[in-house]
């Protein structure tokens, strides 16, 4: 029930923001609206607001929406309002008004991020886990346990890193547009107040060759690749399954582990790692259970993961990592939510064009089944989770609409582009034909999003 719902306020919000953009900026320009709809169907109620033309309402199916304008192309207008017709505005007018949805959007997602910075947001502290074995992170000489001070591209100055969830956001923009990130570490965790503080910091500097992964999906493998694929945790045992592996070894909840074999465990991530690695492997494991030392014979079972046969015990490992309050001044948090949106925009687009090309996978297309599940389970998280993930959609949904395709915004932004360069509208057979290519195209794309969302589902 909470995926439903949490998945309606989400379309519903969205849609009508984009909505009211169109119809915001159609009223400034002395455009006549005479319909607002959030959704498509049977209205299911309809309204009027006192001194306006326009009839509200809200459709059955909140798949979408529209703001109907008095337009020639449409239907007859009477001529003492052909002045207040769509097609008589002049061109900056019908640009601006087109625009205005997706602008809509965009703005919703800088204050949607600026509300999460000002309230402040609990993640974990930018520790560094052990990296995984032959990993980018691994022969850049890191080795578990440091904190990331600052990060950035490496022919740009480092800005400071605040959380796990910073650094791994830097890593991800490095990582899909080919760029070296360069980390500012220190092993000792004083210099991060100072760096809050803005004292001058002093750490080892270190070059992740990001540039060499050719990556093409954003997904747990992509950080494997890396070597840093979560912040550093204490090497306890959580939660234990019936039948496990771990409970057959006779293992419990909030036991230590300090050796594995002749191996010290320092972090959660390290033995998470020596589990994946021992296959079906009888081990011999040191434990510290209530200040007592006590040695178990551990044998974790075999799973394929990706194609991979990898060890698996069947309990959590790691304890919750140290976390730290992120949060912003007023026009810190504004200037960073502005800062995000734009980030997030010009990611997406580069996934795009790598998907045109085909240097990224299909696969990255989500419908509307993949959105409702992340809906449920960011508001299941709170309402910053669900805040922030309303923003990505948000933007996603900004980008997409100012995609060139004839059925969308952008589309018409194209037909106004020629028409202030030549002179002269797009004809009405050239309008035809555009019109049902960017529906094939669109077809196409929902049909590879709804296919995709199938298999995440089966999988």
């Amino acid at each position: 029930m909470l995926t439903l719902v949490a998945f309606v306020v989400a379309l519903g919000l969205l849609i009508a923001v984009h909505e009211y953009g169109h119809y915001r900026v159609a009223v400034a320009c002395g455009v006549k609206v005479l319909k607002f709809s959030v959704g498509f169907g049977k209205p299911i109620y309809t309204w009027k607001l006192k001194n306006s033309p326009t009839e509200f309402s809200i459709g059955m199916l909140p798949l979408g929406g529209y703001v109907k304008m008095l337009d020639e192309r449409e239907a007859p207008v009477d001529p003492s309002e052909r002045h207040l017709a769509f097609n008589n505005q002049p061109l900056r007018s019908r640009a601006a008004v087109v625009a205005a949805g997706p602008a809509a959007n965009l703005l919703l997602a800088i204050l949607l991020y600026a509300i999460v910075n000002w309230s402040g947001l609990q993640e974990p502290q930018a520790l560094l886990a052990s990296p995984v074995a032959g990993s980018i992170a691994e022969r850049a000489g890191l080795r578990g346990g440091e904190q990331v001070l600052q990060a950035g591209f490496d022919d740009e100055s480092l800005q400071e890193v605040r959380s796990f969830e910073d650094l791994r956001w830097r890593l991800t923009q490095g990582a899909l547009s080919g760029r070296d990130v360069r980390l500012l570490v220190s092993s000792d965790l004083a210099p991060a107040a100072s760096a809050r503080d803005g004292a001058p910091t002093s750490g080892r500097s270190v070059l992740l060759k990001l540039s060499e992964l050719n990556a093409a999906d954003a997904d747990a493998q992509l950080f494997r690749k890396i070597g840093i694929v979560g912040p550093l945790t204490k090497p306890v045992i959580g939660d234990i399954m019936p039948g496990s592996a771990a409970e057959k070894s006779g293992m419990q909840s909030a036991d230590v582990v300090l050796r594995v074999g002749e191996r010290t465990v320092v972090d959660g991530q390290q033995l998470r790692e020596t589990i994946r690695a021992a296959g079906g492997r009888t081990q011999t494991w040191q434990l510290l259970r209530a200040g007592q030392a006590l040695s178990l014979a551990v044998t974790p079972e075999v799973k394929q993961e990706g194609g991979q046969a990898v060890g698996r015990i069947g309990a959590y490992v790691g304890a919750p990592p140290a976390m730290v309050t992120v949060r912003y001044g007023p026009l810190d948090g504004l200037w960073n939510g502005a800062l995000r949106t734009w980030q997030v925009s010009v990611l997406t687009l580069k996934m795009m064009g790598k998907m045109v090309i085909g240097e990224a996978s299909l696969k990255n297309l989500s419908g509307p089944l993949t959105i409702a599940d992340y809906a449920g389970k960011s508001a299941s998280l709170g309402w910053t989770a669900y805040l922030l993930f309303l923003a990505l959609i948000s933007v996603s949904l900004g980008v997409l609409n100012l995609l060139p395709l004839p059925v969308l915004d952008g589309g018409h932004l194209m037909y106004y582009l020629w028409e202030a360069i030549t002179g002269k509208s797009v004809s009405d057979a050239w309008m035809d034909r555009l019109q049902r290519g960017g529906v094939a195209i669109l077809l196409g794309m929902m049909s590879v999003a709804l296919f995709n969302d199938v298999s995440r589902l089966l999988g």
